[in-house]
């Protein structure tokens, strides 16, 4: 960001934020009401990696990270899956460029989750719910014939907040030239909640003169293998989003290579590498700066600066071209020196 800024009319101001592990595990916050209001006159929110073996899984990640997507209302999460080579593993080389949009509000990422039973709190259960479009409550009650102890995890869809998303995937594809949108989803064994969406996209991509694909989410990770190369506007619910974005970054070099945008389009957006923290590998060097590098590109590009991303992609195009890599890309380089190369390489690149 500061080699761009040195070589273009891009400039930032940037201010840090203590949000995450180190600060929870110190003072037991995680995101707070007052990180929430300095955040939102941001113009925009580049954010790291996330997760520690010292806390337990999903606290990180539902108290800051989906609570950040929520809060700020970013319901589309972008994610390009590009054929970056030499490092696609396919046996045939054929060029691809996917952009999956992931609904990032609603599914069953919503946090909407408890147990009942004899041992788990009784027969009664309470779930809240706070979206920007709403407030939402659920009461339930359940009474098992054998007496066990469950958990559950509630999926919901909401038409408004289809809708908004429906739109925006078509208002995308047709900005990229695409002719189609595919939905993906699993209506066939999830009939209400994905039976709404395929009736709310069959209208909207009627009304902007695209045609409408669908298609499994099984299948889809099987197409993705085979014919990467038939998809581009791929709009797709949280959850089978979030596995299939995962596999699509090893089809284009691994986690190393992805980044991700969650946007609001009239608001605050956040960009992020799809990568965790990595734990195992921390403090050694060897950390694949890449996909935070293409998280700053999507960020520059949101924000209108879309030469200045290019410069970030044609370095990063350049590193692979040359090897000047990380070892799990098979190059020789540390994580400071390939960030430190790109960085180089943008402003050599106007000379």
């Amino acid at each position: 960001m500061d080699a761009v800024s040195e070589i273009s009319s891009f400039q930032y101001d940037a201010e840090f934020f203590d949000i995450g592990s180190d600060r929870y595990l110190r003072t037991g916050e995680l995101l707070t009401d007052e990180d929430v209001a300095v955040l939102k006159r941001k113009d925009a929110i580049y954010f790291g990696a996330i997760g520690d073996p010292r806390v337990k899984p999903g606290v990180l990640e539902q108290g800051i990270l989906l609570k950040m997507r929520a809060v700020f209302d970013q319901y589309i999460n972008l994610r390009p899956v590009t054929s970056w080579f030499p490092l696609v593993p396919l046996k045939r080389e054929v060029p691809f460029d996917i952009h999956f949009l992931r609904e990032n509000t609603e599914d069953f990422y919503m946090g909407a989750n408890g147990t009942f039973g004899p041992g788990a709190g009784g027969d009664r259960a309470h779930v809240h719910v706070t979206r920007e479009l709403y407030d939402l409550d659920i009461d339930l009650e359940a009474k098992s014939s054998n007496g066990d102890d469950f958990a559950f995890e509630i999926g919901l869809l909401s038409k408004r907040a289809v809708s908004r998303f429906a739109e925006y995937c078509c208002r995308y594809a047709e900005s990229r030239g695409d002719e189609k949108v595919t939905l993906v989803d699993k209506a066939n064994v999830i009939t209400r909640n994905y039976g709404m969406q395929r009736e709310i996209f069959k209208e909207k991509t009627a009304e902007h003169g695209l045609d409408l694909e669908f298609m499994f989410v099984d299948a889809m990770a099987m197409a993705m293998i085979v014919r990467p190369e038939t998809f581009g506007t791929v709009a797709v619910p949280n959850l089978f989003g979030d596995i299939l974005t995962d596999l699509g970054a090893q089809l284009q070099g691994g986690l190393g290579m992805g980044g991700s945008g969650n946007i609001n389009p009239e608001g605050v957006s956040m960009f992020e590498p799809i990568h965790g923290s990595a734990p195992d590998i921390a403090g050694r060097g060897i950390a694949n700066p890449i996909a935070a590098i293409l998280a700053a590109q999507m960020l520059l590009e949101e924000q209108g600066f879309s030469e200045e991303g290019r410069m970030l992609h044609d370095a990063v195009r350049t590193c692979l071209d040359t090897g000047k890599t990380t070892p799990d890309l098979g190059g020789s380089m540390s994580t400071s020196e390939v960030g430190r190369h790109i960085a180089d390489l943008v402003r050599s690149g106007r000379d």
